[in-house]
């Protein structure tokens, strides 16, 4: 009965019971459900539910795993199968065993902050305590890939060359030290220890092996060395091993991963048995071919050709566009457009890098659209953004002393906790300002030196900038204010990922500010007011119908009906290689990167859209990427004609009314353009008039205007609108606007520069 569902090669996979066994399974293929479908069999076959380890890398694979399994079988069978994620299950097994390793069973579990907090007192200990060269977050990703390959304090202080790595060497074996004096342990340490338990007991050893008689391990193309040797000599006595796995979506080599393992499986194990699941059910036949004519430009891999019995589907839509702004809009009126057919639940937008959200997020809020953020949080709520918004904050109010307390010390510039609350205490004490303060740091109970030149610093820059923004706002000395901060360099000394990803975040702002201040009338102040308005506008509900934004790491796993991967052009997608890279390494990095290109498209099932712009901004300064190499290995048969650089070819741009045409005309417009009479943009049924209007006299942009419920407005940028609600007095006046074209929006009306119509 258990067989039924199952087509022939997951029938072979599912009833294969001793040694070794590797399953291929293609994107969409049901690797999941012949995991599930082989331990249910198993248990039927007379094999104990606790004689199975199940290995998988989140606690919802597990979950769900364990589901699958209890629908074939029953509750309790289900829970009885050591199921979960390595972690989890070694942790377990840690703690049974960990007096063998001179640990007590109670030790703590270190996540990434506490790790953090940990070698940070290791560094103040050292004699790198006042060495600005040293980054916390870079010695731990160091160590954290030393122990992934099983190299040791002792190997890496024998094999550090350069500088950087000499640090490192000298801070790893205090760590470990400091580790084991706490009684915890980081996640690594979860893998390396149990690795290092199974082979210093014997006895140890030979109990978890004669518990485990069969081993099943979900995605092994993500397991590290560690993991791999883990597995090897468990699996040692009984070779009833079972990994599931597909080459082509190994995509995490940054956090360790080791494609070799998936790749070499049969040189461990020479006597296993292949069995390749190619048999999609997700995606088009078209969608397929794709991601097929992709794939197979990578030379190391296990070959495999997916096929399926689903439609051929549409041809894959490519896009060209002149800048991220316009790629951004028209993607999301695309969608827009189609919101009756195309439901925002089952569309996905993915891209490379998390900076690329920003100008989507904006194109969903001038089109009204809902959505979420994925795999991050939203582009203006993470923290090196609020960190530089803060900054510029300052610029226009220095006694915002929630900004400055915030920045003071970010980038590290010495400038600890303590003396903080000094200067905080000192202002509350004499009712000034915290910025007031500084200019009396002489009188504060603060001694060390270096602090008060620090905080001399600081506020020097700060009276510097406001001065100059004071005389003249331009983007220039925005841009160079926050360089001479200090954040970006600071980042691109780290020099991890996550730091490059928080330059690109950066960048990506400044950007936004320096094309938002090139429009007339606008200000610095009026960008950050809407800014922290916009923010407040977030989805709460994530059961509604909401489009769903993320980085194509964060997909895998994940299907959707419709899917637009954005931003593809060199150093974007693929990212860049160093400078220094080996040319073997170069050919690997771009190798992961075609993997992820592959994930991102076999995320389809119905229709694919990808597109790429003709610049980009850094800075204010325009960059020409050329189209992503990874384009050219399309099959051009399998792609609808390049569309030109405009509007996407199932919609025309709309030519908006001038306001001095006729009703007539206006009429026409509204009726040819039936975009505007879809949900959620609503006609205004009475601007059909609007060739009446008076304007309101503005010779001063700041003059009082009253408004009220009802009154049609004209915006710079948003265009018509209409107000639907009026809150605040005088300065703080805030008005609701329901925009014809951008949807609604909440302005101040002191710098929103309306103009009042009159019927």
């Amino acid at each position: 009965m258990i067989l039924t569902d199952l087509n022939e090669q997951q029938i072979e996979a599912v009833t294969t019971i001793n040694g070794p066994l590797q399953i291929i399974a293609g994107a969409g293929s049901g690797k999941t459900r012949v995991l599930a479908y082989r331990i249910a069999y198993l248990i039927e076959q007379g094999v104990k539910p606790w004689n199975i380890l199940a290995l998988t890398f989140t606690n919802k694979a597990a979950k769900e795993m364990k589901t699958r399994i209890a629908d074939l079988l029953d509750e309790q069978s289900a829970n009885e199968v050591r199921a979960g994620t390595f972690h989890s299950v070694f942790a377990r097994i840690l703690r049974t065993e960990a007096s063998q390793i001179g640990y007590d069973s109670n030790f703590t579990i270190y996540d990434t902050d506490d790790s953090l907090s940990a070698m940070k007192q290791i560094i103040k200990r050292s004699t790198y305590n006042k060495d600005k060269e040293v980054y916390p977050n870079s010695i731990l990703k160091e160590i954290s890939i030393a122990k992934n390959s099983l190299i040791t304090p002792s190997d890496y202080i024998a094999n550090a060359i350069s500088k950087f790595e000499r640090i490192v060497a000298e801070l790893y074996r205090p760590y470990q030290a400091f580790l084991k004096q706490n009684n915890a342990m980081d996640f690594d340490d979860l893998l390396l220890n149990t690795l290092l338990l199974l082979h210093k007991n014997k006895e140890t050893l030979l109990k978890y092996q004669n518990r485990f008689h069969y081993i099943l391990i979900d995605e092994y193309q993500d397991t590290n060395k560690v993991q791999n040797d883990i597995m090897y000599i468990l699996a040692q006595a009984r070779q009833n091993i079972c990994i599931v796995g597909d080459d082509a979506q190994s995509i995490y080599k940054w956090r360790g991963a080791d494609i070799s393992n998936i790749l070499n499986f049969s040189k461990y194990y020479p006597y296993c048995k292949v069995v390749k699941l190619e048999q999609n059910y997700r995606s088009t036949k078209n969608i397929l071919a794709i991601s097929d004519s992709v794939i197979k430009q990578n030379k190391n891999q296990l070959k495999k050709q997916l096929w399926t019995d689903n439609p051929e589907g549409e041809k894959i839509k490519l896009l060209n566009f002149n800048d991220d702004r316009e790629e951004a809009q028209n993607i999301i009126r695309d969608i827009a457009n189609k919101i009756e057919k195309q439901s925002l639940k089952n569309t996905a937008i993915l891209y490379r890098t998390n900076a690329q959200s920003l100008a989507l997020e904006n194109a969903c809020r001038l089109y009204n659209i809902p959505y979420i953020v994925i795999g991050g949080m939203s582009f203006y709520k993470r923290k090196e953004i609020k960190d530089v918004l803060a900054y510029l904050q300052i610029l226009l109010n220095p006694a915002d002393s929630i900004s400055l307390q915030r920045v003071i010390n970010e980038p590290p510039r010495g400038i600890g906790g303590t003396s903080i609350e000094k200067i905080d205490t000192f202002a509350n004490s004499y009712s000034i300002s915290f910025f007031d303060a500084l200019n009396h740091i002489d009188k504060i109970d603060i001694k060390q030196k270096k602090t008060i030149n620090n905080i001399n610093e600081f506020r020097n820059l700060i009276k510097k900038h406001c001065e100059l923004v004071r005389i003249n706002s331009q983007p220039d000395h925005l841009i160079k204010y926050i360089e001479n901060t200090g954040i970006i360099k600071y980042y691109k000394d780290i020099d991890t990922l996550e730091a490059q990803d928080r330059v690109r975040n950066i960048e990506q702002l400044l950007t936004d500010i320096f094309s938002y201040l090139s429009y007339q009338n606008t200000t610095l102040e009026s960008y950050l007011e809407q800014t922290a308005l916009i923010t407040d506008i977030d989805v709460k509900d994530l059961n509604q119908d909401i489009l769903t934004m993320m980085t194509i790491h964060s997909a895998k796993g994940l299907e959707y009906d419709w899917v637009y991967i954005v931003g593809m052009e060199n150093d974007l997608f693929p990212l860049p290689s160093k400078v220094e890279d080996s040319i073997e390494n170069k050919c690997g990095l771009l190798e992961e990167e075609r993997r992820l290109f592959y994930v991102g498209i076999t995320r389809a099932k119905k229709e694919l859209t990808l597109s790429y712009c003709n610049t980009r901004y850094k800075f204010g300064n325009v960059f020409r990427p050329k189209p992503s190499s990874f384009l050219n290995e399309i099959d051009s048969e399998l792609l609808l004609d390049v569309v030109g650089n405009t509007f996407l070819n199932d919609y025309k741009k709309p030519s908006y009314p001038d306001f001095k045409q006729s009703s007539e005309q206006i009429q026409s417009f509204n009726q040819a353009n039936t975009y505007y009479s879809k949900k959620p943009y609503p006609v205004f049924d009475d601007m059909q008039h609007e060739d009446n209007y008076s304007q309101t006299p503005k010779n001063d942009p700041f003059a009082s205007i009253m408004y009220k419920a009802g009154d049609m407005v004209k915006h710079n940028q948003f265009g018509l609108g209409k107000i639907t609600a009026v809150s605040g007095l005088g300065d703080g006046l805030k008005l609701t606007i329901l925009f014809k074209t951008a949807g609604k929006k909440q302005l101040i009306a002191k710098y929103a520069n309306l103009e009042k119509l009159e019927f």
